[in-house]
């Protein structure tokens, strides 16, 4: 029984004195690369610029996209249809026209807008308000805006504006989607064009830190045939080669996410004074934290697969003599 308890009582310190000397390996591994890329500061600051501006571009127009979004001004209020009234319907029954119709259900909301309101917010806007003054008479109509409930099809817009324009009471319906349309059709062609790039440049860092990993594995070459003349295994001898992609990796990414908050630092101005000009409030969007993670783990993840891939081929070739 004392010798069963004593082997039990072993195994645990065993398996975590293994855990334990697995751990420091590769914390001193890591060490280890991480000093060589210091001892090398000119060589490893060139890959880790070219690795952040790549893995910069598709992020950062990723972020202009998702700003073209999120631009003030809901994009649904360019799908409001605009019902201008015929000019000899009273107030009182505009107002009960509105009514009417707001109570479809392919509608969510009807505004009524005032001849009178129309003509001060003119006034207000454009700068004419002097010469406006001089009217005898208000030559805006009352208008209605109509918005469309959101879950609509086509099919359905499509039959709502043929019965606003039907409505005795009204004059003119305008409702310009088409732009509305193009601009997301374009929108989806730059995100198609951004997967596009995003493999190519991908593609562009395993080629970069490849061979970067090849010319260190050639410079060590001697160093790799005597720790295997020792009888040390190929994942021993890749393993400093592996964190060396993890470094560039990280290094490289954590610069793009640098360059692309730069970039929008230096937008926060021109955006502010645009929207200042047309009375708007745009603000520009940042990475969020999930989006960063992600970058940062896409560059870990190339640096990885690129090191792994390349000092898997090369250990297989070199072997003690």
């Amino acid at each position: 029984m004392a010798v069963t308890r004593n082997a039990d009582a072993v195994a645990p310190v065993r398996s975590s004195g293994a855990f334990s000397i697995w751990l420091t390996q590769h914390a001193s591994t890591s060490l280890g690369s991480l000093g060589r890329l210091v001892r090398q500061p000119f060589a490893s600051l060139m890959i880790i610029l070219v690795i952040g501006v790549t893995l910069a571009l598709p992020a950062a127009i990723n972020v202009v996209v998702k700003n073209a979004q999120s631009v003030s001004g809901s994009w649904d209020n360019a799908l409001d249809f605009s019902v201008y009234l015929k000019p000899e319907l009273t107030v009182s029954e505009a107002e009960g026209l509105a009514r009417a119709i707001g109570q479809r259900a392919d509608i969510e909301s009807v505004e009524l807008v005032t001849a009178d309101a129309a003509l001060q917010e003119f006034k207000a806007q454009s700068g004419f308000g002097v010469a406006l003054d001089q009217l005898g008479k208000n030559p805006l109509p009352h208008a209605l805006v109509v918005r469309p409930s959101a879950g609509n099809t086509s099919a359905i817009t499509s039959l709502l504006h043929e019965d606003l324009s039907g409505l005795p009471e009204t004059e003119l319906v305008q409702v310009d989607t088409a732009w509305v349309q193009r601009f997301h059709a374009i929108l989806d062609i730059v995100r198609q064009a951004i997967a596009i790039g995003a493999a190519l440049l991908s593609i562009a860092i395993v080629v970069i830190i490849g061979n970067t990993i090849r010319l260190d594995i050639e410079n060590r070459r001697e160093e790799i045939e005597v720790t295997k003349l020792i009888g040390a295994s190929n994942a021993f001898v890749r393993r400093p080669f592996l964190w060396t992609g993890f470094w560039y990796g990280l290094f490289g990414g954590s610069f793009a996410l640098l360059l692309i908050q730069y970039g929008l630092f230096l937008l926060e101005g021109p955006v502010s004074r645009l929207a200042g000009l047309y009375q708007g409030n745009i603000t520009v969007t940042t990475m969020g934290f999930t989006e960063s993670t992600a970058l940062l783990a896409a560059a870990v993840l190339l640096g990885l697969l690129a090191s792994w891939v390349t000092a898997a081929r090369h250990m297989r070739r070199i072997e003690p003599k």
